[in-house]
């Protein structure tokens, strides 16, 4: 029977790559000299440091260029709040979504079974496993999901016939 998952993953090769390009672009340009202006990797965990929001946003300015740059879609980042740190440096923690929520998933598995195709949808964890007796059903899914759920940056692979 064919099936394909459909899951919400990010190159976190890449993500790594245009964190630490984006560290070197802070330590070279002009108006971040002298000040506390850092990015860091962690986990799944970006963690930007700045003197003022207003250096935090240009920080975030340079690292989302750096991942369109990579073909990272910015939509797998999930910026958090500002917070205070000691002195008068502040920073912001922005998670990289690896994965596909449970809210989520259940809404793609509504909307495929809302749809009347012949497929049928089913949790696998983090991922959405779509099955159905014909490719074209699942091709059919495929765009329906794509066009309903723009939110995140799902991509569909393990496609089986």
């Amino acid at each position: 029977m064919p099936t394909f998952d459909t899951v919400c993953e990010a190159n976190l090769v890449e993500v790594r790559n245009a964190v630490e390009n984006t560290g070197k672009e802070i330590a070279t340009r002009f108006d971040f000299k002298g000040t506390s202006a850092a990015i860091e990797l962690k986990d799944k965990e970006i963690t930007l440091v700045g003197d003022a929001e207003f250096q935090l946003t240009q920080i975030e300015d340079v690292l989302r260029n750096k991942l369109t740059k990579r073909s990272v879609d910015v939509r797998f980042l999930d910026i958090g709040e500002v917070q205070k740190m000691g002195g008068d440096k502040v920073k912001v923690v922005i998670k990289v979504r690896n994965g596909i929520e449970t809210e989520l998933s259940k809404k793609i598995q509504r909307l495929i079974k809302d749809s009347k195709l012949k497929v049928q949808a089913s949790i696998q964890g983090d991922a959405v496993r779509v099955n159905g007796a014909k490719r074209d059903d699942l091709q059919a899914a495929m765009a329906l999901i794509r066009k309903d759920i723009t939110d995140v940056p799902l991509s569909f692979n393990n496609f089986r016939d």
